[in-house]
């Protein structure tokens, strides 16, 4: 994981931020651990945050793997909500059940296996916050398949949005500053996603530098 913010700066976010639950905890640690790339604690606190404040019912994951930041938005929905996990990896979706079983959550939770892109045209809207967090080339594609879905006040964030192992970030750079750039398929495909939410009047779009970086696109009409 590339992490956007110094370490000391990272510590000092989650210090002050909500603590987590002793089976977060042991998310975290399975991370460290299995070198598995998930949010971080900063990012998965700002999820549950942006739940709170758009008094999500509904959430849904275009990529989920164990579980984690699924586990932070859990906690932000009503009883009757319901948060939508999709992964391809069968051992990852087991894992995630587990986790979100010993927090309590499995009741509001969905487990779908196999791919994101075809799993939401089997799903109805409206959902509060969409999570996009899986390959960076089709990001775009994901915004396209669950705009429609997103009600006035709901929220899609996408992942990477400013670095990862396999995205350029002085790529993205030169982009935003109106330079013609060639770059990987996975920066591509942030560029182009980071295009296509930029340029859709029904949504307002901020990067914000937690994690990895996140984009949160607003339903504003």
């Amino acid at each position: 994981m590339t992490d956007v913010l110094s370490d000391e700066i990272a510590r000092f976010v989650r210090a002050v931020g909500p603590d987590p639950d002793e089976t977060l905890l042991e998310m975290d640690e399975y991370a460290a651990a299995e070198g598995f790339p998930h949010v971080g604690p900063e990012v998965g606190a700002f999820l549950r945050l942006l739940a709170r404040l758009t008094d999500a019912e509904r959430v849904f994951e275009f990529g989920s793997g164990y579980g984690y930041s699924a586990y932070w938005f859990a906690e932000a929905l009503p009883a009757d909500g319901e948060i939508v996990l999709t992964e391809v990896d069968e051992a990852e979706l087991d894992l995630a059940r587990e986790y979100m079983a010993a927090g309590g959550y499995d009741g509001i939770a969905t487990y779908e296996l196999g791919d994101a892109m075809e799993t939401i045209d089997g799903y109805d809207g409206p959902f509060d916050v969409v999570l996009i967090d899986h390959q960076k080339e089709r990001y775009a594609d994901a915004f396209a398949a669950v705009r429609d879905e997103i009600p006035v006040g709901g929220v899609i964030v996408a992942d990477n949005a400013i670095t990862a192992s396999v995205v350029a970030f002085d790529d993205l750079l030169a982009w935003a500053e109106g330079d013609a750039v060639e770059t990987n398929d996975h920066t591509q495909g942030v560029i182009d996603y980071l295009e296509t939410v930029r340029a859709d009047p029904a949504f307002e779009t901020v990067v914000v530098p937690l994690g990895e970086g996140i984009t949160v696109s607003y339903r504003v009409e």
